[in-house]
């Protein structure tokens, strides 16, 4: 019987850990994607909206660890965008119901998913996160959008 209740205990103990896993933004980005367009339009900067499955996807998992979360990474695109990440963990589906407007409002087809946006909120660039897959890479394709975008 101890060894069932220490399981049960050890399971809901594992479960609660991984919602709040899925639930925190890496520090330098938020989940509020109408408070980092009010933050961008005052700061005069670009909105970088990452949509993410934290917890279930390769390649998401892939970019958090080698691009999203680096130091450099952060502190060079903040410069330039307000970080935003779109969480759809299989862990916590009232988080993942939450964000699904913006999902079908920038038309994601898959996952890791990155827009950029104006200081107005208007789509800029849509691109698959692991096409840059270091952030020299990514940083570059990131001054690479801004640049067509001027030229347009």
């Amino acid at each position: 019987m101890k060894a069932i209740t220490r399981l049960a205990s050890f399971t809901a103990c594992a479960a609660a850990f991984s919602v709040f896993a899925c639930a925190a933004p890496v520090e330098g980005w938020t989940q509020d994607l109408d408070k980092a367009l009010v933050t961008a339009k005052a700061e005069k900067k670009f909105v970088l909206v990452e949509f993410t499955g934290s917890d279930w996807c390769p390649g998401c998992k892939f970019m958090s660890k080698n691009v999203f979360t680096k130091k450099e990474f952060i502190k060079a695109a903040s410069k330039k965008f307000i970080l935003v990440e779109l969480d759809f963990p299989n862990g916590d589906k009232a988080l993942a119901e939450k964000n699904k407007p913006m999902y079908d409002k920038y038309k994601v087809e898959g996952y890791p998913t990155v827009i950029l946006l104006d200081t107005d909120g208007k789509e800029f660039a849509h691109f698959d996160a692991t096409k840059f897959p270091d952030p020299d890479a990514f940083l570059k394709h990131l001054d690479d959008a801004i640049e067509k975008k001027d030229l347009d």
